[in-house]
């Protein structure tokens, strides 16, 4: 009985990435973008004109990654301004890190606003509870991708759990939608304490495309503090694996 499925994991090698490290996307993938500042800004005009989330701004010359959906209509539109990387590295600790300017040639990584207890009490097992707070399963897709086989997100320690009774953090995804305010709430003071937050794509990170609707109630992040902010839309594995492990002090940002 054992030897059929020997045969098969042979006939399969190797499906997990040995080093997630070192991957480097393909560079389709519209990651972090850069900036450069021109004479000409008519270009440029017409890409903040026609951002649906107002990322973009003219004056100052700066691209929010909490508001980006990653569409790439401004690159199209400006691209002497603006080209998109596939470099995935973009998590911030502060919700102003993503903000992104000309020279700018990383998403800066401020290890001094990450509070210590983090990494001390969760470098070697961490349990996530995410929530989908009005989402559209786009970014639950790609959180569920961190743990298949070829990134394998355990290996780390780190994964999800159904109970926030058995959670270390909450992951929020979706731009919390009035009927999920509530739930959301009750689910993260289930959670004991230490316990980190994680906002994870665009919409939670800013309200994106709905956050003038009448239906998001975005006062959660009125009252608690984000450990760590995920842009993305929606946010790919290696963005969050990325910024987790940052997070929690098992690498550093170059």
């Amino acid at each position: 009985m054992i030897l059929p499925k020997i045969k098969v994991l042979r006939s399969h090698g190797r499906q997990a990435i040995p080093d997630l490290d070192a991957v480097e996307l393909t560079p389709e993938f519209r990651g972090r973008p850069e900036l450069t500042a021109t004479g000409d800004t008519a270009e440029l005009e017409q890409a903040a004109a026609i951002c649906p989330t107002g990322a973009l701004s003219v004056t100052p010359f700066a691209l929010d990654l909490g508001r980006c959906l990653f569409c790439g209509e401004c690159a199209r539109r400006a691209p002497r301004n603006i080209r998109f990387t596939n470099d995935y590295r973009l998590g911030s600790p502060t919700r102003e890190g993503l903000v992104v300017r000309p020279g700018d040639r990383c998403v800066a990584f401020d290890t001094s606003a990450v509070r210590p207890e983090l990494s001390r009490c969760f470098s070697q097992a961490l349990q996530l509870r995410e929530v989908s707070a009005g989402g559209d399963a786009s970014i639950e897709m790609e959180l569920g991708a961190t743990g298949n086989v070829n990134f394998d997100l355990g290996r780390f320690g780190i994964g999800f759990t159904a109970s926030p009774r058995h959670a270390d953090g909450v992951v929020i995804t979706g731009p919390v939608s009035t009927n999920m305010a509530e739930a959301l709430q009750i689910c993260y003071d289930a959670v004991a304490e230490p316990k980190l937050l994680v906002a994870c794509g665009s919409e939670a990170c800013s309200g994106g495309l709905f956050a003038r609707s009448r239906a998001v109630d975005r006062s959660f992040f009125e009252r608690h503090r984000v450990d760590l902010w995920l842009p993305g839309a929606p946010t790919h594995p290696m963005v969050f694996i990325d910024g987790l492990r940052t997070l929690l002090g098992k690498k550093q940002r170059e």
